[in-house]
């Protein structure tokens, strides 16, 4: 068939027209190396330490903490779904290998007060998972924690819980304390929480030098100032008071210790040593908060809500007062580290930080050559520096145990 003039016109026009097929490339391209951006950025935020926090703090100073919050809300919504697609299959996370049978034993606790240190110290009665399907072989035994070199038996315990039916990548690591041999303290940072009334001079961020012979382990305090206004007193010193909402971690003398709602013990304000405040309690004379009854809950967390996935940090006691507890839970929500809690004898908690950066906690090795070193992290990934509380100055809040001196 011979073209005609207007065809050559035709194919002159088409062929002069841009093609969509670079333009489709180019987009593709910029969407591939955007995913590959996000994904580099991702992982770089949970290896480098301070860098979550940098860009989180940079974006709330440009945009507010609001658009921050929910920016969070729908990164860490996305990773749990793509979680709960590549490891639906998956066997339950674990941290460490399963306990002799011989150390799954439930174990007696003879009623004694808290502050009687003449008999050995003792785990918890062993817990009972509570989702059979998605528990490791050491979900509920208790397996002795000394720090690297401590000789004797141990006064802390670790185990693991899976607290989540969906979710068997939903982990939470729970250090028991015994407070007959242990002692809790609790030390402001060098920022945090603020209080620009409270002089630099007042708040080293550090261990005292006199505690750091008998030191044991430390782990991280509660939200930031600006995340809840939640109140901190030690020593006499106000940095924030307290609100009446709020879950309070209370020291009261011979070294007592109680977790309650600040409306419930404020009339033992003026008794009290030192306390630190958090959302409202998780669990609350053995009931779970009832914000927690159903799945979902924006209540525990003013950067992310109780209903994200993330990583989160609770603190409680046993009924008795004999047992101090830590958690440390990966891909949970609010109602599932309370949960945890419950589970292994909390019967008063509080949630403490949130996010991947805060939540931690390290045991401390005695060093010859000069303070104790910071080791043995809780969970492998914890990032943190061996200098860390007895050299190197704290910006936020922490918790630290130390042995009674009788027990050493």
């Amino acid at each position: 068939m011979a073209w005609r003039p207007e065809s050559w016109l035709d194919f002159a026009a088409v062929a002069a027209k841009p093609s969509r097929a670079p333009r489709r490339r180019r987009l593709l391209g910029v969407l591939a190396g955007g995913g590959v951006t996000l994904a580099a950025l991702w992982i770089a935020v949970h290896e480098v330490p301070w860098l979550g926090p940098f860009l989180a703090e940079g974006a709330r100073s440009i945009v507010g903490p609001g658009p921050v919050a929910t920016a969070e809300d729908l990164a860490y919504g996305v990773a749990d779904r793509v979680r709960l697609l590549v490891d639906r299959d998956a066997q339950p996370k674990t941290y460490w290998e399963a306990p002799e049978p011989e150390a799954s034993a439930d174990v007696e606790v003879a009623p004694t007060r808290s502050t009687d240190t003449t008999r050995a110290p003792r785990p918890p009665a062993n817990a009972e998972p509570p989702f059979p399907g998605v528990a490791s072989p050491s979900d509920g035994a208790w397996i002795g924690m000394n720090p690297p070199g401590a000789e004797g038996p141990p006064a802390m315990w670790k185990t693991l819980i899976h607290p989540d039916a969906k979710r068997a990548f939903a982990a939470v690591a729970v250090v028991a304390v015994d407070l007959r041999a242990v002692s809790l303290h609790v030390v402001p940072g060098t920022d945090e929480p603020k209080a620009p009334h409270v002089a630099a001079a007042e708040r080293p961020g550090l261990i005292p030098k006199e505690h750091q012979g008998v030191l044991l382990a430390a782990f991280n305090g509660g939200f930031r100032a600006m995340h809840g206004n939640y109140g901190m007193m030690v020593g006499g010193r106000t940095f924030i008071p307290p609100r009446d909402i709020a879950c309070t971690v209370a020291f009261l003398p011979d070294e007592g210790l109680a977790i309650r709602t600040w409306s419930q013990i404020a009339s033992r304000e003026k008794e009290m040593l030192a306390f630190r405040q958090t959302p409202p309690c998780l669990v609350e004379q053995g009931a779970p908060n009832p914000g927690l009854l159903s799945e979902f809950n924006r209540n525990w967390g003013a950067t992310v809500g109780g209903d994200t996935i993330i990583r989160r940090s609770a603190v409680g006691l046993s009924k008795d007062g004999h047992h101090l507890f830590y958690a440390l839970g990966d891909a949970v929500t609010a109602q599932s580290i309370g949960r945890a809690m419950q589970v292994v004898g909390a019967h008063d908690a509080a949630q403490l930080d949130v996010n991947f950066s805060y939540p931690r906690f390290v045991l401390f090795e005695k060093n010859a050559a000069g303070p104790p070193v910071a080791t043995g992290p809780l969970v492998p990934d914890l990032k943190f520096s061996p200098t860390d509380y007895v050299v190197g100055p704290q910006q936020r809040d922490f918790f630290y145990l130390t042995k009674k001196r009788d027990q050493s």
